[in-house]
């Protein structure tokens, strides 16, 4: 999945405007314009479709966790320059405030199944020996959950 993708799924999942997409980039301090959002939603077809950089999408992710969870003291979390597919996940996890057991029922929703252990081996250090990586089906599968959950009609 691309880091376009997984903005545009987020942003049709809550419903975003462009406004509301640049006030979240503005919660994690970074300002973008409207160009730059909407260059960052266009297909790959489309002449005007600009790439988006892992740490732009880092910064929305901190934001999104910003505007979620409250903005704690001090300094905010630097974002991180290289996302993996765990990063992403975790960042969700945590804007969405979910335990273990909400993240498997948002995989169920999309017809996904999963052990505890399974997931808890993604939210693990790199280094740590039950490390997994995390694949683009297992993060699609989450973003379609959380769509099917979150989406208003």
């Amino acid at each position: 999945m691309t880091n376009n993708d997984i903005l545009r799924r987020i942003r049709y999942t809550f419903n975003f405007n462009d406004s509301k997409m640049i006030a979240l980039f503005g919660l994690a301090e970074h300002k973008v314009t409207r160009e730059q959002v909407s260059s960052w939603l266009k297909k790959e077809e489309d002449e005007a479709y600009q790439k988006l950089a892992d740490v732009q999408l880092a910064i929305f992710l901190n934001g999104l966790i910003n505007d979620k969870r409250g903005k704690r003291d001090g300094p905010q979390h630097e974002a991180e320059k290289k996302l993996t597919n765990n990063i992403i996940f975790m960042k969700l996890k945590i804007a969405l405030n979910l335990q273990a057991e909400d993240v498997l029922n948002l995989l169920s929703m999309a017809g996904f199944q999963m052990s505890n252990h399974e997931l808890s081996a993604f939210f693990r250090k790199p280094s740590h020996k039950h490390y997994r990586e995390c694949k683009d089906q297992i993060l699609r599968n989450f973003l379609n959950g959380m769509q099917l959950k979150y989406r208003k009609k």
